[in-house]
């Protein structure tokens, strides 16, 4: 598989070059409190070098919480997440707006990444309680840094991850890449998936040019720089680029040979999850209600979502979101997998997986990198 080089641009490099211009800072916006509802544009930036709400001092997660309960007062919570709020986060800010963790005794805390892995390096850290993020890195994260995380629920049962082009390239399955030129933002994970879509198809991936256009992979393919990319979502970039007037053609990157995958899971730590298992237990079931809420009305939700976007960092289209919506309710909760579950096949699959395509140098377990938390 040919790769070309191109300039490396990382998304959260870019936005914070520009944090100046755009407020992207830790300290620009105070804390989401659950505990009379959510506020537009209140949320904080997460920042890995310094700790912010629920992280104060030095007091850790057991510590905070028992001082707390002790007076009465709700568990403050720091959630980051993977990215800025969009429809795939209106279950979250459903169960804020609707008080289902102030009843559960929590106050969350929503911060969004200041760096790309944010979700696991803060939690890991001790400086937010959950994060938000993707199966793969979890692994990764676990089995070749030894970072003391775990999963305690799916959040999405299977991929957004699509390889996108405009209709007239006429790429509908992995061998129509054969010859063609696929953007991409200079990841291994990419690389892994794109072989290993062509190896299961009879195709060689050497026939293959992975260009890295680092996340410029909309714009990269829309002015035929590329044919086709692969790490655009299925609920954003698709009904995205149909808004603007593109016909597109996608398939989805687990129906080729590759295992399939949680989208995105919720992280905690070993600490929290051996000390505090009955917070994460409330957290849980507050995000169950805030789903079933969702799935029940999800114009509604998505209205909560919109007033709380953040609109000077990541402005969301309402029909592009309800759209979104439209894609994500099938996808978040299965006839086989109720919402926030998760199996250890799933996860043993894609460690094999990891492990075969030199992902990981180290085969972990499942109980490495899940926890149960009944709720």
């Amino acid at each position: 598989m040919k790769k070309k080089p191109a300039t490396k641009k990382r998304l959260l490099s870019l936005i914070l070059a520009a944090a100046l211009c755009l407020t992207l800072c830790a300290g620009c916006g105070s804390s989401a409190s659950n505990s009379g509802g959510a506020q537009k544009d209140t949320q904080e930036t997460a920042e890995s070098g310094e700790e912010t709400g629920a992280g104060e001092d030095s007091a850790s997660a057991a510590e905070t919480g028992a001082a707390e309960a002790s007076s009465g007062e709700l568990r403050k919570m720091d959630v980051v997440l993977d990215w800025y709020p969009n429809a795939l986060h209106a279950f979250l800010y459903t169960a804020i707006e609707r008080g289902y963790f102030a009843e559960e005794g929590l106050d969350v805390n929503i911060r969004f990444p200041a760096n790309e892995n944010d979700a696991i390096a803060l939690v890991s850290a001790g400086k937010a309680d959950i994060g938000l993020y993707y199966e793969h890195d979890a692994i990764q994260a676990v089995a070749d840094q030894g970072v003391h995380i775990k999963s305690i629920g799916a959040v999405v049962q299977s991929p957004l991850n699509v390889i996108l082009s405009l209709a007239d390239k006429n790429i509908k399955e992995p061998r129509d890449m054969a010859g063609k030129k696929i953007g991409y933002a200079g990841t291994a994970l990419s690389e892994a998936l794109v072989r290993t879509m062509l190896k299961a198809n009879g195709e060689d991936p050497d026939n293959v040019d992975l260009i890295n256009v680092g996340f410029e992979l909309m714009s990269a393919m829309t002015t035929d720089q590329v044919d086709a990319t692969i790490g655009c979502l299925v609920n954003h970039e698709v009904p995205q680029l149909e808004e603007e007037g593109f016909d597109v053609n996608y398939f989805l990157v687990n129906e080729y040979g590759i295992p399939n995958y949680y989208e995105a899971v919720f992280l905690a730590n070993d600490e929290t999850i051996e000390n505090e298992p009955e917070v994460l237990a409330g957290f849980l079931r507050a995000c169950a209600k805030g789903f079933d809420d969702f799935q029940e009305d999800p114009d509604a939700c998505l209205q909560i979502l919109l007033d709380n976007q953040s609109a000077e960092n990541f402005p969301l289209s309402p029909t592009v979101e309800k759209k979104s919506c439209e894609t994500l309710l099938p996808l978040m909760e299965t006839a086989d997998a109720p919402f926030l579950t998760q199996t250890e096949e799933n996860w043993q699959e894609n460690i094999d997986w990891m492990y075969e395509e030199g992902l990981i140098t180290r085969k972990i377990t499942p109980a490495d990198v899940i926890a149960d938390i009944p709720y």
